[in-house]
């Protein structure tokens, strides 16, 4: 008996198997349709209220991470949108984040380290063809944005031909190809900073910051519908930037544990790589950790700190606490960003709202 219900059971479980073998491809199929519905073509952002909108496409650095793009905050103001830094891998986090691309208005570039725009190539491929932009996307900088921007577009110049040659002109309008750099002259900053975009309600100013040796390097701060968001770009901590940030609903400023860096050094140099150790022990000397930047927040009196930029980034939530360090009693409305992370500062209110949109 005990051998024919043995016998019985196996049938019935070969017998599902089988059935779920049958049946994996009208799963599959439903699977993508649904999927297909839900997302292909829908305007995730026209829910959204009137106000401010910050996508954080990239809260990475040039250390390897598969879950972080590069520095990248992308914001929509009202009915405009803007791209702030184009990291490695970037886009592609904003495109799967719903970014409306037929709404970018214009790029803007922090400096000109390379993890900060080797992802540009791809932004203005996506204003292009996802944007239909009929004319080449603005793209602010300080000086040598002309450079980067003219590699960019002579690089991707064939890829031109060959969209223009397959889908046509009436969609890959020749005109809309490429990036038009807007050189940002930084003399004369005042402690407002320096205005260099205004339109729609929307005012962005920039203001130089110290990342030495790196010059020319800005952070931003974006004024709508009365929200503000300030972005830090790649500092030490700053009075300067505090000045500029004061009174911003929310602070997004970029992060390095000098402590987490100094110990994967000594890891680095044990282990005989001396070239790696020495960019380990010179970094720390252009960023700002944890606690200054909340030291920035405090002295700003902003309302909301945003830590992105993060070296190195926490790889799981338990870690975010070691990579915190003090920073927490300095200031305590602190959230360490990550990919696919939007705040939403809705116009006429003080709300702050995060949302994951991946």
């Amino acid at each position: 008996m005990a051998k024919r219900i043995g016998l019985a059971l196996l049938a019935l479980i070969g017998l599902l198997a089988l059935v779920a073998l049958l049946a994996q491809r009208q799963i599959g199929e439903w699977l993508f349709e649904r999927a297909v519905n839900s997302t292909v073509g829908v305007d995730r952002s026209s829910d959204l209220p009137d106000g401010l909108h910050a996508y954080i496409c990239g809260s990475g650095s040039p250390m390897p991470d598969a879950d972080r793009a590069g520095p990248c905050i992308a914001v929509l103001a009202g009915e405009r949108g803007f791209v702030f830094d184009a990291g490695s891998g970037s886009i592609r986090k904003l495109g799967r984040m719903g970014f409306p691309m037929d709404r970018l208005d214009a790029a803007f570039l922090t400096h000109l380290h390379s993890d900060h725009f080797d992802g540009l190539g791809e932004l203005m491929l996506q204003a292009w063809m996802a944007g239909g932009r009929g004319s080449p996307l603005p793209i602010y900088g300080p000086e040598g944005t002309e450079r980067v921007v003219a590699g960019f577009v002579e690089a991707y110049t064939i890829d031109r031909g060959f969209r223009i040659a397959h889908h046509g002109e009436a969609v890959a309008r020749p005109g809309g190809f490429g990036g038009e750099a807007r050189t940002i002259r930084l003399a004369g900053s005042g402690r407002r900073g320096t205005v260099v975009y205004e339109g729609d309600g929307v005012t962005i100013r920039t203001l130089p910051v110290d990342h030495a040796p790196v010059d020319r390097a800005v952070a931003y701060r974006i004024d709508y519908g009365g929200r503000s968001l300030v972005i830090s770009g790649d500092t030490v901590r700053s009075p300067q930037l505090a000045r500029f940030a004061r009174g911003a609903d929310v602070l997004f400023h970029e992060a390095l544990n000098p402590g987490m860096v100094g110990r994967i050094g000594e890891q680095l140099a044990e282990r005989g790589d001396a070239d790696g150790a020495k960019i380990m022990a010179d970094i720390p000397d252009y960023h700002t950790s944890p606690e200054d930047a909340a030291r920035v927040a405090r002295d700003a009196g902003v309302r909301h700190l945003v830590l992105y930029h993060l070296v190195p980034a926490p790889p799981v939530k338990l870690m975010e606490r070691v990579f915190l360090g003090e920073a927490t009693k300095r200031f305590d409305a602190i959230d360490i960003a990550y990919d696919g992370m939007r705040v939403s500062l809705p116009a006429g209110t003080r709300d702050i709202a995060l949302s994951d949109q991946l």
